[in-house]
């Protein structure tokens, strides 16, 4: 049994990882959450009702400290905490599994993937994206060749306001640049991008950006930009301004199409007869992926039954920390474009400079 201990006891922690986690071991999955470190004297109390056997904490130092056996740490925390917490537990010989994005920055992020690198642990991050029932449903049609290659992606995230947190600790956290490091591309843009890279197979190398905001708060809340990548381009939109909450994806290929929005998939392939004469194959599919629960709960345990076998098989940083990092420095260029008049910003540079290129590849 990998024993763990969760730093940051917020609504993800105690909605989505905590109840994954109970149903992953009831499931036979060897992982089980023995402590829990928290800023907040009232979040720790909220521990204790919820969990009255588990270890509480005041901080992820003192609970690396007193912990003797614990095997990872799952880091919880808002953004701007990722990489020192990280960076600790790797110092202690664990494994980290880390909530999007990895890090504010590809400077923190960079010294996140070299630490488990030297200390042989897992950087593994928590793209629960990928494994919402209907991405896999995407993935399906893409493997099967039924759109051709894939050379058009538009992805589309409309929410009606920022994700809030929990009361006892600053709730608007994700407008608050000293605690998130940007706005809605740091929160939602990281599950955009890393969807991106799957479905163009691949990593930009540019992307222009624009980022605006309607209310008072130092982060955006509004961003639209262009991805160029080797073969093809990605458009996306995301917003805390609309009026509903929905996501719209579309993927193009030479032979066809796939169209998501939320539970509903359309995939859209075409037919030439004899002739020459062309057709269309459309397919409609409802799949029930939970999209309006914000804690994503279900979408957890294939997650970490990667993170498990990451560990079983000593990938200290997989392709899913690779995606991390890039889609961090994804986030970095759309802020630049848009600090520069939405004008192109190549892209890469950051992952040769840190040394990654070895890794950072599409292969």
């Amino acid at each position: 049994m990998l024993k763990g201990g969760v730093v940051g006891y917020g609504f993800i922690a105690e909605n989505g990882h905590m109840p994954a986690y109970e149903a992953a071991r009831q499931g036979g999955a060897p992982l089980e959450i023995v402590a829990v470190a928290d800023v907040s004297p009232e979040r720790r109390a909220r521990v204790l009702v919820k969990h009255p056997k588990l270890r509480v904490y005041s901080s992820h130092q003192e609970m690396l400290e007193r912990e003797r056996e614990l095997s990872f740490v799952d880091i919880a925390t808002p953004p701007s905490e990722h990489a020192e917490i990280a960076l600790d537990a790797f110092g202690h010989g664990l494994h980290v599994f880390c909530e999007k994005p990895m890090a504010v920055n590809t400077r923190e992020a960079a010294s996140m993937m070299a630490a488990a690198e030297r200390a042989g642990r897992v950087l593994f991050p928590s793209h629960n994206y990928k494994h919402a029932p209907v991405v896999r449903a995407v993935r399906r049609a893409i493997d099967d060749g039924l759109v051709g290659r894939v050379h058009l992606v538009t992805l589309q995230t409309f929410r009606p306001t920022h994700a809030k947190g929990v009361p006892e600790f600053r709730p608007d956290w994700r407008r608050e640049r000293r605690y998130s490091g940007g706005g809605i591309a740091m929160d939602h843009g990281s599950h955009t991008f890393y969807l991106a890279f799957e479905w163009l197979a691949g990593f930009p190398t540019s992307v222009t950006a624009k980022v605006s905001t309607l209310g008072a708060w130092d982060t955006e809340d509004d961003v639209s930009c262009t991805l160029t990548f080797p073969h093809g381009v990605a458009s996306a939109h995301l917003t805390w301004n609309a009026g509903v909450r929905k996501v719209i994806y579309s993927i193009h290929g030479t032979n066809g199409a796939v169209r998501v929005e939320d539970d509903d998939v359309e995939v859209s392939t075409m037919v030439r007869d004899a002739s020459g004469k062309t057709t269309w194959d459309v397919r409609k599919e409802s799949i029930s992926s939970d999209w309006m629960d914000a804690s994503h709960v279900k979408w957890f345990k294939t997650v970490f039954d990667r993170f498990v076998s990451a560990m079983d098989r000593k990938e200290w940083v997989g392709r899913d920390a690779i995606e991390s990092f890039r889609a961090v420095e994804l986030i970095e260029g759309v802020y630049e474009s848009a600090r520069r008049g939405s004008r192109e910003v190549r892209l890469g540079a950051s992952a040769r400079r840190n040394g990654e290129a070895r890794e950072l590849t599409a292969g």
